[in-house]
């Protein structure tokens, strides 16, 4: 599958919403980081060294190493165009930060479920990700893809602490387990920030919708693990199954309290959230979350019908920047891209 053909492909697995606890949890990632042991970290590596390393990637890739996952293309980062490079991080098949680079590149298997990135800020990040809540699912997927990347590279591995990393936090496991999920329910209910205040003192991180440095838009938040050194990947994803359990349960009784409390209320702003979006000529990407999270949780207490349940994991990808200007072939200006995004969120909200 081309790059092309990945950013035509307009659903990943993870924006499918048939996962479990869908209508909070909206995907599950797992990401590992390592590193080559014969090569300084990408931050302190040469030019000649980075490109050393994505080329042994390469060639590996090419011997078919990861065929039996599915992992059928490399994109090299400095062969693509800006746009193309930020519809990829809009898909959260690369960070932000490689999106910004111009160098390094990633593996992508046919359903995105998939993803190693090279020469990020380690020299392999291993990413799983899926749809709703199955953090072991996505932990034993990309254990699968670590295991055939380890028959082939030698890693940077230490006895006393586990895999090195670049990062100090990631330094052990290298792992990091988290879990999407929307909120509005406690937000509308004024419980979100005591909900995050106390879940951020057990070791849980809470982050918006791109992670680290992101702001949460449409009450999308990441939760993720804070801490691998001196832990299994199995206690990590426990552990953080236990919280988003918990937080999935207050998400779902503040709903439904807030539907019993004032229906006509709630109802009156998840129509008015229905009317701007369906005829609105220009609009920002934080103003269409806001407005599209109204309509989701409309949809999941009933108030809407007719809508595909999947409109807010489709908008969380369609209405950002990148994927704007991928979807339009062209490179627009902050104004053209508000008016381009109502015109497309136009479209799907009145199919």
């Amino acid at each position: 599958m081309s790059l092309d053909n990945i950013l035509k492909q307009s659903l990943s697995r993870w924006m499918t919403g048939d996962g479990p606890n869908n209508s909070v949890a909206i995907s599950s990632r797992v990401r590992l980081a390592r590193n080559l042991a014969e090569y300084p970290f990408p931050g302190r590596a040469s030019p000649s060294q980075l490109e050393e390393v994505e080329q042994k990637v390469r060639r590996w890739w090419n011997t078919g190493g990861l065929e039996s996952l599915g992992i059928t293309d490399y994109i090299s980062i400095k062969d693509i165009p800006e746009n193309e490079r930020l519809a990829l991080a809009d898909k959260h098949l690369i960070s932000p930060k490689l999106a910004r680079q111009g160098y390094g590149g990633v593996l992508v298997n046919k359903d995105e479920s998939v993803s190693v990135m090279v020469n990020e800020e380690d020299h392999l990040r291993i990413q799983s990700l899926m749809s709703g809540s199955q953090l072991r699912e996505a932990w034993n997927l990309a254990s699968q893809v670590d295991d055939l990347f380890d028959a082939g590279f030698c890693y940077a591995w230490s006895s006393q602490t586990g895999y090195l990393t670049c990062c100090p936090t990631n330094v052990g496991t290298g792992m990091r387990a988290s879990i999407m999920l929307h909120l509005p329910g406690l937000a509308f209910s004024g419980q979100l920030a005591l909900v995050l205040g106390t879940i951020s003192k057990v070791g849980v991180m809470v982050r918006g919708m791109f992670g680290e440095g992101s702001e949460a838009q449409g009450n999308v938040y990441q939760i993720s693990n804070q801490i691998t050194l001196g832990q299994r990947e199995e206690d990590i994803i426990e552990a953080l199954n236990r919280v988003t359990d918990q937080v999935i349960c207050q998400e779902l009784d503040a709903r439904q309290k807030l539907a019993g409390t004032d229906n006509l209320a709630l109802s009156d702003r998840v129509w008015r959230a229905y009317g701007i979006l369906a005829n609105a000529r220009v609009i920002t990407s934080t103003e269409a979350m806001e407005y599209v999270s109204l309509l989701r949780l409309g949809l999941d207490l009933n108030i809407l019908e007719g809508l595909n349940p999947r409109i807010l994991q489709e908008l969380l990808v369609f209405a950002q920047p990148g994927y704007l200007q991928k979807i339009y072939n062209q490179v627009l200006s902050p104004r053209q891209r508000d008016v381009k995004r109502a015109e497309l969120i136009r479209e799907l909200v009145k199919k």
